[in-house]
């Protein structure tokens, strides 16, 4: 036992002798001064921020701005399951504002060396991308969300890391930087890290002269004295706050809604509540517009366009109305503040129903792409693709009886009131009791109203062009994405949305949504959101055959009996006003909008490739390519359902695939690859993996750019398009598959990456200039597919 002892010591101690101690790196000198905004920047952009922009970023690391890259890392955990007291928030820009403000919140320089150097540099930065130029080989996997990421803060710690993990330096898991593009940033770190002048940076800041007439003109109505605009102006900044707001004389620049201790002219000075509706703390305010200088990412670029007729109708819709009440300030009390109907019912349900729909994709994305870029934890709670449609206003109880809305307030709180709540009411049912009083209230009157069914009027059809009243949204596993339009084949369900269920989930996921709660708020935010899915899908139960619901809840929630309990208080009630002479009642309810223009402000038509007619016989490879229809035709026939390529893509955490076909004209056909996985059902916070079919997994391929998160970028020549969708479709995993799905996929060890990597980001901003930004490379295909030879 003692000469085990004795080897166990001398063990230890033999490792702790090999960790390297870490030498400043050589670095080649020049004269020139390298400039952070002309010769960093750019680097940083296409190599770094791509993987370093949000929440998710590993070590918290933001290398978006200067601000953040001065700001350095953090070992603490954003995303973090299990975390029992909410921790401090970290957000860039509103929490801390000078560098020793984020030391005294524990981050820790990646750029600055102990020694400043022109010939050597010993930071933590340039010791990670030393290691990569050493260490270039992809060895493993690479999931930079979920590996166990040490985070080191100083040399000891980075020696033990790159010591045990050669292959990890940076860019993490991809190919290394060009030797040009690693000298600049050698260099650049050897003169201090220093980031734009201050005059450079006042040009950062400052408004274009186009811009700073309509900020005029915003502010202007946002601080109007009276109290029926401060109303509104409270309103309306509880659901812009996250928008990234243009204005079309200004091009290419984008501002966020702020509340700030100073007025105009004076520099914007961010008040930093927790929650949009929290207490300012301060008894005057001023809403202000700041403009955003960081790198644009599109996991959080959510666009809303202010112009005049936006202002026009925020006056028709707020201003010129007749209030329900004579307009009167708001208290900031939790209670209140973080009930929408309490707080806001002065306004007519009818004003504030309207913006919600006339900014339905706005608002959707918020759900979708707001305060959680890591959303796992919030996205389990939907399946992975269903259709949204919405009550209209002439039928929506809020709206026609808003005393019912009224005495339901206290039954409609939400689990927003307090974030640190005890962890003892993690699964406690008071919010669940309030839910079901108001669910059941909610169907009497509806049963009153409409005992012979609910009219296909009562689905609304938008006023405009651009409004959007059917929506499509795409689960990627921990992302998702929200599109106009339906999109897809004919999912498992669809959502009817109504004004109460509308503004609950924005303020359960949104506005009252808190990234750096504890695992008590969070787990309270995502049973509440079981509720309201729950009510979307019987709100849309309430068109399909009375004989039909609850077979059709049941095939939602399979293993899940606690669905019965609807089945007396939901699904047999009503009537229906369409008379259903068909197998496939979805099919029939869809196609009788569409049909009859009851949407006739948009145009709304099944997706021409994707949705396939359910009396249509299954579609089948063809023998030959002879034409555009033949290749839809394979093209239909690889995505039915449990395909071995659809299993091996997921398999390897590849759910959203971009698409490439190279035409012999020199011209590009670009398609998005969505994998839809099959949940039995998605009513419980545990065990996700047990609830998975793969064998009914099924893909749709779009030809729009879908989801911020590319899984792996697929290159095809037309002449080669045959053999490719052969591939897709009979794939079995086997070697021989494998050897040829690396001629068309792209590794993130591929030598080339980089370039393709480019080539897509810049046909997104080609093709979507305004709503383009960067992508995320954090959940690209973790494996390499050299591992597989």
């Amino acid at each position: 036992m003692r000469l085990y002892l004795v080897l166990f010591v001398f063990f230890l101690f033999f490792v702790g002798c090999t960790t390297p101690v870490l030498k400043p790196i050589a670095v080649t000198p020049t004269k020139k001064q390298i400039s952070y905004l002309q010769d960093v920047k750019p680097i940083l952009d296409k190599r770094c921020v791509v993987c370093h922009s949000c929440y998710n970023s590993p070590c918290q690391a933001k290398l978006s701005s200067f601000e953040g890259v001065d700001r350095g890392a953090s070992k603490l955990a954003v995303y973090n399951a299990t975390r029992l007291n909410a921790v401090d928030p970290t957000r860039l820009f509103i929490d801390a504002q000078t560098t020793q403000q984020w030391r005294g919140k524990g981050f820790f320089s990646l750029t600055q060396a102990s020694d400043s150097n022109i010939t050597h540099n010993d930071s933590i930065m340039m010791h990670l991308l030393y290691d990569k130029k050493l260490h270039p080989e992809i060895i493993g996997d690479y999931e930079p969300e979920r590996d166990k990421l040490i985070c080191p803060r100083n040399k000891k710690e980075l020696g033990e890391y790159l010591y045990k993990k050669p292959n990890h330096g940076m860019p993490y898991g991809f190919p290394a930087l060009q030797e040009s593009e690693y000298i600049t940033l050698a260099q650049w770190l050897a003169q201090g890290a220093q980031g734009p002048s201050r005059s450079e940076q006042e040009a950062l800041e400052r408004p274009s002269k186009e811009a700073q007439k309509e900020i005029e003109k915003w502010e202007k109505f946002f601080n109007a004295s009276d109290v029926k605009h401060k109303v509104t102006a409270r309103y309306l900044y509880e659901h812009l706050y996250l928008a990234h707001i243009y204005f079309s004389s200004a091009k290419g620049e984008y501002y966020e809604l702020i509340r700030s201790y100073t007025p105009a002219p004076q520099k914007p000075e961010i008040i930093p509540t927790l929650r949009p509706f929290d207490d300012p703390g301060v008894d005057k305010f001023y809403y202000r517009f700041v403009k955003i200088h960081s790198t644009i990412v599109h996991k959080t670029h959510m666009v809303f366009k202010f112009d005049k007729s936006v202002m026009a109708r925020f006056n028709e819709l707020f201003i010129k109305k007749k209030w329900i009440e004579k307009p009167h300030s708001i208290s900031y009390d939790p209670k209140l503040s973080a009930n929408p109907f309490v707080a806001y019912r002065q306004i007519p349900a009818r004003s504030r129903y309207q913006f919600l729909l006339d900014n339905s994709h706005y608002i959707i994305m918020t759900f979708i792409r707001g305060p959680v870029c890591r959303g796992q934890m919030a996205l389990n709670v939907i399946h992975d693709h269903f259709w949204v449609m919405f009550k209209d206003p002439a039928y929506d109880l809020s709206v026609t009886h808003p005393e019912f809305i009224d005495a339901q307030s206290y039954n409609l709180s939400l689990p927003i009131e307090k974030v640190d709540a005890k962890l003892v009411k993690t699964f406690s049912d008071e919010y669940r009791k309030r839910y079901t009083n108001y669910f059941i209230a909610k169907k009497r009157l509806e049963d009153n109203l409409y005992r012979q069914g609910m009219p296909l009027d009562s689905i609304w059809a938008g006023e405009k062009a651009s409004d959007a009243p059917m929506l499509t949204v795409y689960r990627h596993f921990d992302s998702a994405s929200v599109h106009k339009g339906i999109l897809g084949e004919e999912p498992r369900t669809m959502w009817v949305i109504d004004y109460a269920q509308f503004e609950r989930i924005y303020y359960t996921l949104v506005a009252g949504y808190d990234v750096f709660g504890n695992v008590s708020h969070q787990t309270n935010i995502r049973r509440y959101m079981d509720f309201l899915r729950i009510e979307g899908e019987l709100n849309f139960l309430n068109y399909m055959p009375r004989e039909q619901r609850l077979s059709m809840l049941r095939s939602w929630y399979i293993g899940d009996d606690s669905i019965d309990k609807f089945k007396y208080i939901a699904l047999d009630t009503i009537g229906n006003t369409l008379e259903y002479k068909t197998p496939y009642p979805k099919y029939l309810f869809i196609k009788t909008l569409l049909d009859k223009r009851i949407l006739k402000t948009t145009e709304i038509y099944f997706d021409k490739l994707n949705f396939k007619n359910p009396m249509d016989p299954q579609p089948k490879m063809p023998k030959v390519y002879r034409s555009v229809e033949d290749y839809m035709q394979a093209a239909r026939a690889i995505s039915l359902p449990g395909s071995g390529f659809i299993s091996y893509m997921t398999d390897r955490g590849a759910n959203n695939i971009f698409l490439r076909i190279d035409m012999p004209d020199g011209t590009f056909i670009t398609r998005n690859l969505v994998i839809n996985r099959w949940h039995d059902n998605v009513n419980s916070l545990f065990d996700e993996e047990g609830r998975l079919n793969p064998k009914k997994d099924t893909m749709d391929i779009l030809d729009q750019n879908i989801g911020s998160y590319p899984n792996v970028f697929v290159v095809v020549k037309f002449e080669d398009l045959a053999d490719f969708l052969d591939l897709m479709k009979y794939t079995s995993g086997s070697s021989s598959d494998i050897k040829r799905m690396k001629k068309y996929f792209i590794s993130r060890s591929d030598k080339d990456f980089w370039n393709i990597y480019m080539w897509f980001q810049e046909h997104f901003y080609e093709k979507d200039p305004i709503q383009a930004g960067l992508y995320d490379l954090n959940r690209y295909a973790r494996t390499p597919w050299n591992k597989e030879d």
